[in-house]
């Protein structure tokens, strides 16, 4: 039978988001209801909100989640009703040429439910990445549902769902950085932080963090940066050779998506360094590199889809390894607020005064 429940949705390009009640199917085929106990307020749901990513209003928003599954529909035997898990957008085929050749963090076929959730008058609505988790329940493709540990909070846990892991994952998995490495990171969000995270858990001897504000620098040094360098006073490329012996950074991960901040990131890296882009551009944006200065400095430019993770595998490792004290992920909780303030939320977070709020529900 299906549930009605309160949800924040965004109902046209740019209006304030507001809470409607939400209609939630039963599951059907390959589907699950998960019961949400926390969500991220992350950049991608103002995004959505602004019109950014598609016009399919209105937006179910929210995707940066952990709950318990409450319903299963038939066919579903990964995950079962009282499982906590965590929600990720990428619920891999395992059929697609991507899966089929060994790297299903490439999956080209991801799912997501086919039912739709709707208002009550019937308005079929978007879940923001398919998820739609700025709600009390909420209807997903079983296979977004990654079961964790649940002695771990579900605030912390949610943030694996998306920016967290996008940043640990840049590190560790695109980025490939190793003991002993040197790192930059452009950009000390929380993308950013979080693959400061992941460089200082994979051993690197030198983290230098780049931002033009002086508070995330210094909350990036909590995160494991040696080093910072606000780009707004200093030279960024500079300052990161001067640190590196005149050569460079073994491999520098942009986490702002801008041409000029790509191009800072580029000349920053040592030959045959490696470049991360895992911060997200704009349509628009262009970049302009001499092709020769590409050809002569060698190595790899990479793109960091969601960190290139796999959520089967990169979920109970983190939460593991944060529960034993490794990982300090709840250092990303800035507040925890209530699914009515999740505008105010937005303008927090337009002005830099957050790393994370997260809806405790």
């Amino acid at each position: 039978m299906a549930q009605e429940v309160r949800g924040v949705i965004a109902p046209g390009k740019d209006e304030p988001v507001r809470i409607e009640t939400i209609v939630v199917p039963d599951p059907g085929p390959g589907e699950a209801v998960v019961r949400i106990q926390a969500c991220g307020v992350c950049h991608t749901d103002l995004h959505y909100k602004q019109g950014g990513i598609t016009d399919e209003f209105p937006f179910l928003l929210g995707h940066e989640a952990a709950g318990v599954v409450e319903q299963v529909g038939p066919g579903v035997t990964d995950v079962a009703p009282g499982d906590f898990v965590i929600l990720n957008w990428r619920a891999v085929c395992g059929r697609c040429r991507a899966c089929l050749r060994g790297r299903p963090w490439y999956c080209f076929d991801t799912h997501n439910a086919r039912q739709k959730m709707t208002l009550t008058d019937g308005t079929e609505l978007a879940p923001a990445l398919g998820i739609g988790a700025f709600a009390e329940k909420t209807l997903i493709a079983a296979g977004q549902c990654t079961k964790v540990d649940p002695a771990v909070s579900p605030q912390v846990a949610g943030l694996l769902g998306c920016g967290v892991m996008a940043g640990i994952g840049a590190a560790l998995n695109t980025g490939g950085v190793t003991r002993g490495d040197s790192v930059a990171v452009i950009g000390c969000g929380g993308v950013g932080d979080a693959a400061i995270a992941g460089a200082h858990l994979a051993g690197a001897a030198k983290i230098i963090a780049v931002d033009i504000d002086d508070r995330k620098l210094e909350t990036a040094r909590g995160m494991g940066a040696t080093h910072t360098v606000n780009s707004r006073t200093t030279d960024p490329v500079e300052a990161i050779r001067e640190l590196t012996g005149g050569f460079g950074a073994d491999v520098v991960i942009e986490a702002v998506g801008r041409p000029e901040t790509y191009t800072q990131a580029f000349y920053a890296r040592d030959l045959a360094g490696t470049v991360v882009l895992v911060g997200v551009p704009t349509p628009e944006m262009k970049l302009e590199l001499p092709l020769l200065d590409v050809f002569g400095r060698g190595g790899a430019l990479k793109s960091s889809w969601y960190g290139d993770c796999l959520p089967s595998r990169d979920f109970p490792m983190l939460i593991d390894l944060h529960l034993q004290g490794r990982l300090a992920l709840d250092r990303f909780v800035t507040e925890t607020i209530r699914l009515d303030e999740v505008e105010k939320a937005f303008e927090r977070m337009h002005h830099g005064d957050v790393l994370r709020s997260v809806v405790v529900l």
